[in-house]
């Protein structure tokens, strides 16, 4: 009986690949992290440069008693948008495949 349900199990991880799915999950994960230092560490440093008041990240408006951290939302927008250009790099370089032309 367990070896059965071992013998379904190892099926299963085969058959929809779910191995190979938690290893680019954690790849994943970790070339985020790697990004995210990028921008943090690389990138925004080089920005603040050019930002008169400098430390734009924590940047805040208010509306009587709402507080909009634009700074931060500012910053999540450039690491998301280097995450996707990286990824996009990536999936052309690696997914080439002949385009199927439409009849």
């Amino acid at each position: 009986m367990v070896n059965q349900f071992a013998k379904e199990f190892k099926e299963f991880l085969k058959e929809y690949k779910i191995v190979g799915l938690a290893i680019a999950f954690i790849i994943g994960l970790a070339s985020s992290n790697l990004i995210k230092s990028l921008v943090d560490n690389v990138i925004m440093p080089i920005v603040t440069f050019f930002i008169p008041r400098g430390n734009w990240q924590t940047a805040t408006v208010k509306f009587g008693p709402v507080v909009l951290g634009w700074g931060a939302f500012l910053g999540a927008l450039v690491n998301f948008i280097i995450i996707a250009l990286v990824v996009f790099f990536i999936a052309k370089y690696f997914l080439k495949e002949e385009k199927v032309e439409k009849k």
